[in-house]
């Protein structure tokens, strides 16, 4: 589908602000690589091969060590694949392990206690390890993951419901607005921070993970979309007023047509400025219920979960804070680069159709 030439004049725009479009590309490029976090920050191995055999663990059920001609009580246990690389070592059999070879949930007792390590290159530990011997470096990339995936989810259901109210309020009006109107005044005013925490106060325990950062994911989608209708509704109503709206309704063009394929195409341009900002947000506002301990349950990686053990471990272990502070500083700070060009670049007061 061919794009209009005023797209292409934004979007060129956009590349030329250096700032925002490398912020842009790099971010693309961690989002895609943290798809394959599995295979580059992992305390399973990738490859395994025994006696001839090539065994892919990382995406496969746990592996007992008896699968690995393990004897004793490691035979019964889940195979540890950098004790297990070790004992190959010699042999013809052999374990390729990811470059960094620590799972978010992986607990590194060094020395039979679960503490804070800092940092040790020659095991892998590059940022240490967290209270109880979680790798740090590695809770931050699947944070990382869980928090840039949670902020487009929301953004994208955010922007469902508000562009969707948005635009019928400003399309039909009269009583339909109005009702509207009181309803998001209504609706504004409940404190979103309580009901976060009434809600997960009475969630049963044994609901998943996956199943409680949904309803995380839900609440704050539900307290968060009232904003974006006013900008929506007021593009709408100047949309609707002029002359192409009504030469289309005149010509036999139906409601969803207008809507789909004259209003909100002339309108959507200036909703994408709100959008690396409405990601920001979401980064931290999860990141702020995480350090409060009504995020993510855990014990799910996450930026908040680490800066709360972090200030708790301020003086005996600086590296945690210290770590999680500057990879949220990053990550907001490439966002609002990719916000700032994106808002600069679609300034209708820049490039208009009559230019």
């Amino acid at each position: 589908m061919a794009l209009n030439p005023l797209t292409i004049k934004k979007l060129k725009r956009f590349r030329e602000i250096r700032r925002g479009y490398y912020s842009a590309v790099l971010l693309t490029v961690l989002t895609l690589l943290s798809l394959f976090a599995e295979l580059l920050v992992n305390d399973r191995a990738i490859i395994v091969s025994y006696q001839g055999a090539w065994t892919f663990p990382t995406y496969a059920d746990v592996k007992l060590g008896a699968e690995y001609g393990l004897t004793g009580t490691e035979a019964v246990i889940p195979v540890d694949y950098r004790a297990l690389a070790a004992r190959f070592e010699g042999t013809d059999d052999w374990v390729l392990m990811p470059p960094i070879p620590w799972g978010p949930y992986f607990n590194d007792a060094l020395g039979g206690v679960l503490k804070p390590q800092a940092p040790d290159f020659r095991r892998d530990h590059y940022l240490g390890t967290d209270s109880t011997g979680r790798d740090v470096l590695s809770r931050l990339i699947y944070g990382f993951r869980t928090a840039i995936f949670f902020a487009i989810a929301f953004t994208a259901l955010t922007y469902l419901i508000g562009v969707s109210v948005g635009c019928a309020m400003g399309y039909f009006g009269g009583v339909f607005d109005l009702l509207f109107q009181r309803i998001i005044e209504i609706w504004s005013n409940i404190p979103f921070l309580y009901m976060v925490i009434i809600v997960f106060s009475v969630i049963p325990s044994a609901f998943d993970i996956g199943t409680r950062i949904a309803i995380l994911l839900v609440i704050m989608v539900l307290f968060s979309w009232t904003g974006l209708t006013y900008y929506m509704r007021t593009e709408t109503y100047k949309e609707k007023a002029r002359d192409y709206t009504a030469a289309a309704q005149v010509l036999g063009a139906g409601t969803a047509r207008v809507i789909f394929r004259h209003i909100l195409p002339n309108t959507i341009a200036t909703m994408m400025t709100f959008v690396p900002f409405t990601v920001v947000s979401a980064i931290t506002a999860i990141t702020a219920l995480d350090f409060l301990g009504w995020g993510l349950p855990p014990p799910t990686p996450s930026i908040g979960e680490l800066l709360k053990q972090g200030t708790a471990n301020l003086t005996t272990a600086p590296w945690i804070v210290t770590s999680a502070f500057v990879a949220l500083v990053f990550i907001l700070a490439v966002v609002t680069f990719i916000g700032e060009a994106i808002r600069e670049a679609f300034d209708p007061r820049k490039f208009t159709l009559y230019r």
